[in-house]
């Protein structure tokens, strides 16, 4: 079981009528247990427990139920069981059906809370189904609980509308899912104002007829797509009317939506009474990304990028030498102010951003430096000089590529809310700026020079052939002059025998002829590598195949002979990216910078050491 179908399994248990005798046994069903597996323990011939009611799996968990008012004492009494030391257990849980409470007896942490929302904490006991990638399960339940709802409302509606399900209509069935994200984030948020809830609104004015409720979400989408000061020559419903212009892309172009049926509609509703200003854009988007793909579908709740794996790059990358610079500064006002005026025209480029979790991250992460400069400057609710535009990205598939920018507007207004409060937020967020900064196409044909262009003026880039023209200084067209660019992201890993004949192609066209022995990814170090001949630096996610035997004589001379470096790199480790096919790949990150007199470092995940 994926941790999505746990969480749906055990709501389900805390939503029916407790059965003191069942729990137990409903439980580990919830987490995956075979029915012959509770069979024994329910003849006792593998029930190791010695207490009432207690039910004992070996190496696993001591569960047992009491009496109202009795879930304390029973939760000692497991604890001191020496049944529950011998047999191994790592759990103790304790329920009267009124209360709840558990411990992991390795960690030493517990849960206590009413038995009505034990589904809250449903990560905690994640190691029961075999699940290893606890901890940030455990800090994204409520994205674990949005994904599996929003994909049952996908899979109903692609039932129902069996056009929207073809390769063509695919765009607008997950264009129309964005569009609803935001409406269920907004509306939590206060983004909408209290009076006009999108949930409220469908459920009042629809009737649960297929039709109409496709019609109400239509008028709601035209409203949002519509200036105020044309609604009434628009004909705008008055019900709809008190909806903001939201537009920024999002809602403009074809408001189409696809037929609900009455089940399609009672998802959407029970989708847009969760709580959504729990959600966390750094994952949530890699979640959601596996909503509309068939093939990742299966791995639902655990497609994700750890944060901790994230920062293993962006860390060495910049983030600790902006810092560094912080601490150097101190409360140097002067210092400081030259800091900020930095990270404004920093720019974080990720050429295979998927659903933005690289570029969420070191937005989130910016944001904290600048809040603590304006914190020591005594201008805590300063509007930020940091802006999206700065976090660009491509990816191939439109979906992931329009949630990475859904997500990266979600970051933005969580910072102003954090950092300068709500009511700023507010005031700032809308309408959406309609500028794009996330291109959707293939990053080893695209111009990389024309999507993130240079920022620094002391450097000198190649016109439209890549690899032959320099353009003197008077010839480039910066953006952000003065500013840093730094390219990160975990490009696909694909070996020489599984490329399709088309990446054989692009591989072909970066090397001028055709090239064997080599993993794909290898086109975005050949293409970073050109980006930054003028200066610079980038860092890769990568298969440790690429620094190891036949490849590296391939590989790294074209990269060295651009007078680069490696500058840091990261022993090998394992992936913490989501899909169970995915899950055993030993990776290895390497930082490649122009400048050579910089110290090299060597991580292992606890120390590093000057290389």
């Amino acid at each position: 079981m994926n941790p999505v179908e746990i969480e749906e399994a055990v709501t389900q248990v805390a939503a029916a009528p407790f059965d003191p005798a069942e729990f137990p046994f409903q439980f580990l069903t919830a987490f995956g247990n075979k029915k012959t597996t509770l069979d024994r323990l329910r003849k006792g011939n593998t029930n190791q427990s010695d207490l009432s009611g207690g039910v004992l799996q070996r190496s696993n968990i001591h569960i047992a139920t009491c009496a109202p008012g009795g879930v304390a004492a029973t939760l000692t009494a497991l604890r001191d069981s020496p049944k529950t030391t011998s047999n191994k257990a790592k759990f103790i849980l304790a329920t009267d059906g009124e209360d709840f409470q558990a411990e992991d007896l390795t960690s030493g942490e517990t849960v206590a809370c009413d038995y009505a929302h034990f589904p809250d904490h449903f990560g905690f006991f994640l190691p029961l189904a075999g699940i290893t990638t606890v901890e940030q399960i455990r800090e994204s339940s409520f994205d674990i609980r949005a994904t599996g709802r929003l994909n049952k409302l996908y899979v109903t509606l692609l039932q129902d509308n069996p056009d929207w399900a073809s390769a063509e209509r695919r765009p607008d069935m997950n264009h129309f899912m964005a569009r609803l994200i935001f409406c269920f984030f907004a509306e939590d948020t206060d983004i909408f104002h209290p009076s006009y809830r999108f949930t409220a609104t469908v459920e009042k004015m629809s009737s649960g007829g297929a039709d109409n409720t496709a019609e109400v979400i239509r008028e709601l989408f035209r409203a949002m797509n519509t200036p105020i000061a044309r609604r009434q020559a628009e004909g705008i419903a008055r019900w709809a009317d008190g909806f903001p212009y939201v537009n920024g892309e999002l809602f403009s172009g074809s408001i189409e939506v696809p037929r609900f049926s009455k089940i399609a509609r009672s998802y959407l509703i029970h989708i847009g009474n969760l709580d959504w200003t729990k959600i966390n854009p750094d994952i949530f988007g890699s979640m959601i990304q596996a909503v509309a793909d068939d093939e990742e579908r299966g791995a639902l709740g655990m497609h994700y990028t750890s944060v901790p794996n994230i920062l293993k790059v962006l860390n060495p990358l910049f983030l600790d030498d902006l810092r560094g610079k912080l601490e150097e500064a101190g409360d140097n006002a002067r210092k400081l102010l030259n800091l900020r005026n930095r990270m404004a025209k920093i720019r974080v480029f990720d050429p295979a951003c998927g659903s933005g979790n690289f570029l969420v991250i070191a937005y989130k992460e910016i944001r904290a430096i600048e809040a603590e400069i304006n914190r020591r400057r005594g201008e805590p609710e300063r509007r930020t000089d940091i802006p999206l535009t700065n976090f660009r990205g491509i990816e191939l598939r439109d979906f992931p590529a329009e949630i990475a920018r859904l997500a990266l507007i979600i970051a933005e207004y969580q910072c102003d809310v954090l950092y300068r409060g709500q009511k700023e937020a507010l005031a700032e967020f809308l309408p959406l700026d309609s500028e794009n900064w996330i291109t959707c196409g293939n990053a080893l044909r695209l111009d990389w020079l024309s999507i993130c262009p240079p920022t620094g003026t002391g450097v000198k880039v190649r016109g439209d052939d890549l690899f032959e023209t320099l353009l003197d200084q008077s010839e480039i067209d910066f953006e952000n002059a003065g500013g840093e660019t730094y390219i990160c992201g975990n490009p696909p890993y694909v070996g020489d025998k599984y490329q399709t004949p088309e990446q054989k192609s692009d591989l072909k066209a970066l090397a001028g002829k055709d090239v064997k022995a080599i993993d794909y990814i290898v086109g975005w170090f050949w293409k970073a590598s050109e980006f930054i001949r003028g200066g610079g630096s980038f860092a890769f996610v990568s298969t440790n195949s690429i620094c190891q035997g036949v490849q590296v004589p391939l590989i790294w001379p074209r990269i060295y002979g651009n007078d680069q470096a490696i500058r840091f790199a990261h022993k090998d480790f394992l992936w913490g990216n989501s899909a169970a096919r995915n899950a055993q790949v030993t990776c290895v990150i390497v930082g490649v910078s122009t400048d050579a007199q910089t110290p090299k470092y060597l991580y292992d995940g606890t120390s590093s050491w000057n290389a």
